[in-house]
């Protein structure tokens, strides 16, 4: 168990971790492509959309809206069919509407009364700022992909965190849903990790590319997380 003593801040992946957004994601492929006459169980189309978001946050910087509109064509390019404009857009329109996880918003709260919280996510501006009202408490800072102008795992929105937060690497503690996207970065600038392995339709991985670290701690829900901490 960690010492949780040791740390002032804890930074926050959202989209996954404290946001259900397999549930988000799901239905507006499967609609999609079944509009278009294909199927493909939920396990494959998390794993394409984890490949296919990679592939879009590689090369120059484009918005999370561009790089969720690109996922979409290649669907269409991997299972033959030509999505409509609308069906493109639906995929980041939708995303809004996205609702938390059961147990995120008391224990964000439970969180706040003892640490300062913070945000670091792969997404724009305007898109966070539509989920920040469901989440339920005041982030003491909030970094975003298109603050950085790059996508975890790049270490720039990591040390752009680092740079505002004004705490040391060793003093904050980052909570995420990936092993890809979250722990292996953070590790990397010495930053203690949390990952939470939420409940999945393809289990350990979820929609992101398979990557393999030993974080400083594993927990099942962020309720698991906030009792220790506030416990400890």
């Amino acid at each position: 168990m960690l010492d949780f003593t040791r740390y002032e801040i804890l930074t926050f992946d959202c989209y996954g971790t404290l946001i259900d957004w397999e549930a988000g994601i799901l239905p507006v492929l499967r609609r999609i492509l079944s509009a278009h006459g294909k199927k493909l169980d939920d396990a494959t189309l998390l794993q394409l959309y984890g490949d296919f978001e990679e592939r879009s946050e590689h090369g120059s910087f484009q918005p999370y809206r561009e790089v969720m509109k690109s996922v979409v064509r290649q669907f269409g390019e991997e299972l033959k069919f030509t999505p409509a404009q609308q069906e493109e857009q639906s995929l980041p329109e939708s995303l809004p509407s996205w609702k938390p996880w059961p147990d995120t918003v008391a224990s964000l709260r439970q969180l706040k009364t003892r640490f300062r919280l913070a945000i670091l996510s792969n997404v724009d501006d305007d898109l966070f700022g539509a989920t920040l009202p469901q989440l339920g408490v005041e982030f003491d800072e909030v970094i975003t992909a298109q603050q950085a102008q790059a996508y975890k795992p790049s270490l720039k929105l990591f040390e752009l965190a680092l740079s505002r937060i004004h705490a040391p690497a060793h003093r904050v503690l980052h909570v995420g849903q990936s092993i890809y996207h979250d722990v292996i970065p953070a590790q990397a600038l010495g930053l203690a990790t949390v990952w939470v392995s939420r409940p999945s339709a393809r289990p350990g991985v979820g929609a992101v590319k398979f990557a393999e670290a030993q974080p400083d701690l594993t927990v099942t829900s962020l309720a698991e997380l906030a009792d220790a901490a506030v416990r400890d």
